[in-house]
């Protein structure tokens, strides 16, 4: 079987790469080991505004540019709109002078297309809310989990996805053509998160694995169309159901749910939710991060058709998108990253 493309590992950042190679006409197969992916575990949150200081991450206004629109055609393709879910996200503020920083951040060019001026007021009791809420715009949820689950549903039936752990030493390999379990492609696109730390072509890069740790509580008497962000973020996922998270533990690299995060959680979130609530579930994964929170992706220094989809971190949700289209570009069309 020939292909054009192989691609590994299939998370938000391999899904990216796959959408836009099928946009262009290029043929690919997938090999995926989804116990890996962060994708799966993430709170599916698409927030353009780094809350805790109200400043505006690297490139944002580009890739939110091109997020929003590419997860909403995504879903219409796959016949499922509410894969995609419009909500604001709203800041606590801890304090008067906190509030009034946010006006400042209002006034700043990059910001304003992104934050509102014009505050929430919020009366229930069920949250904590000694002042007002400050409203971040251009934000959502993604359900993270029935959107991968469809598109290697459409892959699948197109025989173009595998469900199992790339064995990196069954790959032959020379100038012009790479082979894989019968599988002939002329390019590989490695799009592991941090596993790339067990891949003999590019464990050579600074990518962290970060752990991050969510709890999923029922609560009936709290009613929230918000995303609620304080020290942590609520996440309302229907059925008074949320997402609450995340945890960040840069020395353990287990997938293993542990007490000491699950305590965190609560203890945070005891400081804003008045409501009784029940953890129905606790889950971790493992974020691909980088030290200058800027994605690694390119060409292997001496393998000239192996290439890395790396490090999108705590944000991957807006900058793979664009991110893969920079790498597709650049392989396809020579145009420079």
């Amino acid at each position: 079987m020939k292909v054009d493309y192989i691609i590994v590992g299939f998370g938000l950042s391999g899904l990216s790469i796959a959408e836009h190679l099928d946009n262009i006409g290029k043929t690919f197969m997938v090999y995926d080991s989804p116990l890996y992916s962060s994708s799966r575990v993430a709170g599916g949150v698409f927030n353009p505004v780094v809350l805790k200081r109200f400043t505006a991450p690297w490139n944002i206004e580009a890739f939110v540019d091109k997020a929003i629109p590419f997860y909403k055609n995504l879903a219409i393709k796959l016949g499922d709109e509410n894969l995609v879910i419009d909500q604001p996200v709203l800041r606590r503020f801890n304090s008067i002078e906190e509030q009034n920083k946010w006006f400042e951040a209002c006034d700043k060019p990059i910001l304003k297309s992104f934050l509102s001026d014009v505050l929430w007021n919020y009366k229930e009791n069920e949250l904590n809310v000694p002042f007002k809420l400050g409203e971040v715009t251009n934000t959502g949820r993604i359900d993270l989990n029935n959107l991968l689950d469809s598109y290697i549903l459409s892959l699948a039936q197109r025989n173009t996805y595998k469900k199992e752990k790339f064995q990196y030493d069954e790959l032959e390999r020379d100038s012009n053509s790479i082979k894989y379990k019968g599988v002939e492609s002329s390019h590989l696109i490695f799009a592991e998160g941090h596993k790339v730390v067990e891949n003999p072509y590019f464990n050579h890069l600074p990518v962290l694995g970060n752990k991050g740790e969510y709890i999923v509580i029922k609560s009936p008497k709290l009613k929230m169309n918000f995303i609620f962000k304080s020290s942590v973020f609520i996440i309302p996922l229907g059925n008074h159901m949320y997402k609450v998270g995340a945890t960040f533990d840069r020395d353990d690299k287990s997938l293993n749910t542990t007490t000491k995060a699950q305590e965190e959680i609560k203890e945070k979130l005891s400081k804003v939710l008045n409501a009784e609530y029940e953890i129905m579930d606790q889950v971790a994964g493992i974020r691909p991060t980088v030290g200058d929170r800027k994605p690694i992706i390119g060409r292997h220094f001496e393998f000239s058709n192996l290439y890395v989809f790396n490090g999108m971190g705590s944000r991957g949700i807006l900058t793979a998108p664009l991110s893969a289209q920079w790498l597709i570009d650049f392989i396809e069309f020579e145009k420079q990253i």
